[in-house]
């Protein structure tokens, strides 16, 4: 069965809007598009680089597949994966595109995306798209968060982990900090929340 990964950037208040820049998402009043850009370093850089190397099918959102179709035609020699891997596109709204290969799901995303995870084929990695995420989130549809988790607080915006979170247990895969304070870190579903009593927290 396929995976579905979600990929993302995220403050430590768990906003993901526009991280790439001013003018990618100011849906809200979001003024602070743009804030991944001074933590760039080497090894944000690597770590991006070999997870854009690596096969993969894409699922998003209506935006984020414009945002990409408007960039990723014209830049296909820096990851030629991208415009190689079938773009699976949440949309009530858009049918077709230029940008090929591509395929739109409208109705039911959730049954539509069990579907999708049934067939023979690469992972799929979900990029942006937080309405489509918040419905893989809460449909229990998402095998894998791969985050970059940066230094600051953003006060307001569209969050990673919003109302419709199930409860689910993960471990870590994958860890390391960047040069400027940014924790790359790759979480994998690991079944149900444990619980126990901490040792000294019984009443007497």
């Amino acid at each position: 069965m396929r995976k579905v990964i979600v990929l993302n950037f995220v403050s430590l208040d768990g906003v993901i809007q526009s991280p790439g820049g001013p003018e990618e998402d100011t849906s809200g009043g979001f003024a602070y598009g743009g804030w991944t850009g001074p933590y760039a370093d080497d090894v944000g850089g690597t770590v991006i680089n070999r997870q854009m190397n690596m096969p993969f099918d894409l699922l998003v959102g209506r935006k984020t597949f414009e945002i990409w179709a408007s960039y990723w035609p014209q830049h296909a020699d820096a990851w030629p994966g991208v415009n190689a891997a079938t773009k699976y596109v949440a949309s009530n709204t858009m049918t077709s595109h230029e940008w090929q290969p591509s395929v739109f799901l409208g109705g039911d995303i959730a049954e539509k995306v069990i579907n999708i995870k049934q067939q023979q084929g690469p992972d799929l990695h979900v990029y942006g798209s937080g309405n489509l995420v918040q419905t893989l989130i809460k449909h229990d549809l998402v095998d894998a968060f791969w985050l970059k988790i940066f230094p600051l607080t953003l006060g307001g915006g569209k969050r990673l982990f919003a109302d419709g979170t199930i409860p689910a247990a993960f471990k870590v895969t994958e860890s390391t900090v960047s040069s400027t304070g940014v924790i790359i870190v790759n979480y994998e579903r690991a079944g149900a929340i444990p619980t126990s009593t901490v040792s000294g927290s019984r009443h007497p």
